[in-house]
């Protein structure tokens, strides 16, 4: 499985294009969309979700609901092209009036300037933010969403939350009155902050609000878990087959992530070996099994079957009403960086494009294991490799 997104912020379409997902996988728009408004309904998020209604449009690989094992193509339409159609118009040579709304003064923290000069955008950092934009990650949760479709069909869940925005902080030993991910889930997204409980909700939103009043932008920490995961994915036979290797790029590669870690992370370091390690033990029913999850359901790059568990850090976005120092690319004279209309935390939203993420590397590593031609078939052999598994 492979995917690939093109698109603008402010461009006319989001598309994304996936291979090699197998025929037989029932899949509709609704499946898509829910995933799709679960990202653009979090707290903190600023007008450009007012303006848009994301829907997508299944435009190839799917008939009559099920999917035929051909390229399937993803299509979400930006509603606020309608304000930029000149300034974003391919067809047209650029003139005074479709580039009056140039960016000479790069924000810091953003893509701006050093994408500016690695693609000479000199004349205009509009061309990189454009791109490096958050507006992307539409796509990628549309791909997450299909991703997850397939995973729900071979008995694997996937959710994500949020632990902290800023200094309001979620009490993670909560966690264990949950005996599954759809009880949690019932929970973190009856919040608009998909935190862990009423109290942590009420810190955040605070948290979010003043740090709308001052004119800021605030970060924090999403986690994603995900059961019913089949051992051995991935390998520790070579570096760029590891599992957990895959996941961490995925996760750092969604913009403003910043760090990435996994079950007890760099908590583990200030430990000794013997509270780290999860030791094994066995059943008839069951298998081999651990009796801790300090690794987050890793050894050596490989699934171990207990649950994933993994932390991403989120960055504050750097787009601030309070624009920060900056230097005009045309004239190299100090100036106060460019403002673009932004979200006051993007925390609550990334919570579910770091699901996605982890979704689509979970069926990645799926795919690459057993058949990838029939959902059917694919279903049989993960049935008879768990059996095996088992009797190990």
């Amino acid at each position: 499985m492979r995917y690939m997104t093109a698109g603008e912020s402010h461009g006319p379409e989001e598309v994304a294009i996936i291979e090699g997902i197998p025929a037989g996988l029932t899949l509709t728009q609704a499946d898509i969309d829910e995933q799709l408004a679960r990202r653009q309904h979090a707290y903190g998020r600023g007008q450009r979700q007012v303006i848009e209604t994301d829907k997508v449009t299944i435009m190839a690989g799917v008939r009559h609901q099920v999917t035929l094992g051909s390229p399937i193509a993803l299509n979400v339409h930006n509603d606020d092209h309608n304000h930029w159609t000149k300034i974003m118009d391919p067809n047209v040579p650029a003139d005074a009036e479709n580039t009056m709304r140039k960016v000479m003064r790069p924000r810091p923290g953003h893509a701006d300037l050093v994408g500016g000069m690695k693609y000479r955008h000199q004349a205009d950092l509009r061309n990189v933010l454009e791109r490096s934009s958050a507006r992307e990650t539409v796509m990628r949760v549309a791909v997450g969403a299909v991703a997850k479709k397939l995973l729900a069909e071979i008995g694997v869940d996937v959710h994500g939350f949020v632990l902290n925005v800023g200094p309001a902080r979620a009490d993670t030993s909560v966690l264990t009155n949950y005996r599954t991910l759809q009880e949690l889930r019932e929970v973190t997204e009856s919040f608009p902050t998909r935190t862990l409980d009423a109290e942590t909700d009420a810190k955040i939103r605070e948290v979010i609000d003043q740090t709308k009043r001052d004119a800021n932008t605030v970060g924090g920490t999403v986690q994603v878990m995900a059961t019913g995961v089949p051992v051995g994915l991935g390998s520790y036979v070579s570096a760029d087959e590891k599992l957990d290797a895959k996941i961490a790029r995925a996760i750092v590669g969604i913009n403003a992530f910043k760090g990435v870690e996994f079950g007890g992370g760099f908590e583990n370091a200030e430990k000794y070996g013997s509270e780290v390690m999860d030791e094994i033990y066995w059943d008839a029913d069951r298998g081999f099994y651990r009796g801790s999850n300090n690794l987050g359901g890793f050894e050596g790059g490989m699934t171990t079957g207990e649950m994933i568990v993994v932390k991403g850090v989120v960055k504050p976005i750097p787009t601030l009403y309070r624009a920060m120092q900056s230097v005009d690319i045309d004239t190299h004279e100090d100036h106060r960086a460019s403002i673009e209309r932004s979200d006051t935390t993007a925390v609550t939203a990334a919570a579910v494009i770091a699901e996605a993420m982890v979704a689509i590397e979970l069926a990645k590593a799926v795919l690459d294991k057993f058949d990838a031609d029939n959902m059917a078939r694919l279903q049989e052999q993960l049935a008879a490799y768990r059996e095996e598994i088992k009797r190990f």
